[in-house]
């Protein structure tokens, strides 16, 4: 089970529409992809995007960390013995998040594929063993993001979001505080005009870090006492205002969530620590991949702290690996975040799991389940 060498390949498709948030605007998934084999034919894969103003990692620093770094800290190594591989990964220090993510990624799978179990299986005996799951439920629900945008679009968004089958929306607000408040009742009362005996909508508001502290609590405030109703506030506050968050969180009902906060475990202690949140996101760009992801949920489910599984704009190589992390911590990871691959116009990758508007199919098949021919298909002519 040595590994014998690493491919580097690219994946871009084109976006339904636009995505825009607080921070930034894309029109393509476009995700760099690591392709591991190994000695007994297994080949595992792993993804990341360019996320250089959330991570700091352009496609460029991704490639170069990963072909400087990565690649050969891996070359000759055996997955038998995979728990001191991985830990290894993660102790360097000159490669960023999303390009250990990456190559975490297509060793679990690898791994996986050794083992002869899916990528959920893995998780779950890694994590202690505790079952949360079962091999006759794998499918999960996501909500799905609503862009930021001129208030009669967002308004036609959500029509087309819940005409797909969609029940839980993220609304993306922030870049025009000052307008925020009532762009958000408009919003919202639309929302509610949808509802019916088949259609129960949830929203959760994602802020991007748009706002400050005073606005958050007023904004807040006044939409709670007219009875606005969102499950959360999604990173209301830049990153580092921690204290700033406690504040909030003290002021108003609604829970908050930590995300550009959240990157690492000791960012979550803080956080729990300093009573600044109620849910944590985690997302496997940030965090580095599986591996780290897994000591956040395993924080939080000693804890009892509320965890939700997001994503980057990002492909379904990813996106998967993250919603079998979600699968195997059922228990802790309560919020899905996982419509990445349905906001393209295809999915390339085939055989593996599925995304479906709301719902995501997980594979039972061992490790992510993709077969190579497949992908070759998809990235022979590039």
């Amino acid at each position: 089970m040595i590994i014998q060498s690493v491919e580097l390949l690219s994946l871009k498709v084109p976006l339904h529409t636009p995505f825009k948030t607080a921070v930034r605007e894309v029109s393509h998934i476009h995700d760099l992809v690591v392709r591991v084999h190994c000695s007994n034919g297994c080949v595992g894969y792993g993804s990341a995007p360019s996320t250089e103003k959330i991570t700091g990692d352009s496609h460029a620093s991704i490639k170069m960390a990963l072909e400087t770094v990565l690649i050969p800290l891996v070359i000759g190594e055996s997955l038998q013995d995979f728990q001191p591989l991985i830990e290894k990964l993660h102790k360097v220090t000159n490669a960023g998040s999303n390009a250990k993510a990456a190559m975490d990624i297509a060793l679990f799978d690898a791994y996986a594929q050794y083992t002869q179990q899916p990528l959920y299986e893995l998780i779950e005996s890694l994590s202690g063993g505790i079952q949360t799951t079962r091999k006759t439920d794998t499918t999960i629900e996501t909500d799905y993001t609503i862009s930021v945008n001129p208030v009669k679009q967002m308004c036609s968004d959500i029509d087309v979001a819940v005409a797909r089958g969609y029940r839980c929306l993220k609304i993306k607000i922030g870049n025009q505080a000052c307008e925020d408040l009532e762009r958000l009742r408009v919003i919202y009362a639309h929302a509610q005009s949808l509802q019916s005996d088949k259609v129960n909508l949830r929203m959760r508001l994602d802020v991007n870090q748009g706002w400050d502290t005073q606005t958050t609590i007023d904004i807040m405030q006044k939409l709670e006492h007219e009875g606005v109703a969102f499950e959360l506030i999604e990173q209301p506050l830049v990153a580092n205002d921690i204290e700033g968050l406690a504040r909030i969180k003290r002021a108003i009902k609604t829970p908050i969530m930590a995300d550009e906060s959240a990157f690492n475990l000791a960012q979550v202690v803080q956080l729990h620590q300093l009573d600044a949140i109620d849910i944590i996101n985690i997302k496997l760009m940030k965090a580095g991949g599986l591996y780290p992801a897994m000591q956040i949920a395993d924080y939080c489910r000693a804890h009892k702290l509320r965890c939700m599984m997001g994503c980057m704009l990002e492909g379904s190589i990813g996106v998967a690996a993250a919603a079998h992390l979600a699968l195997a911590y059922a228990d802790v990871i309560t919020l899905i975040d996982l419509d990445g691959p349905t906001l393209g116009q295809y999915d390339p990758i085939m055989g593996a799991s599925r995304f479906k508007d709301a719902n995501i199919f997980l594979n039972t098949t061992p490790g992510l389940g993709i077969s190579p021919w497949q992908v070759l298909c998809v990235f022979g002519c590039r």
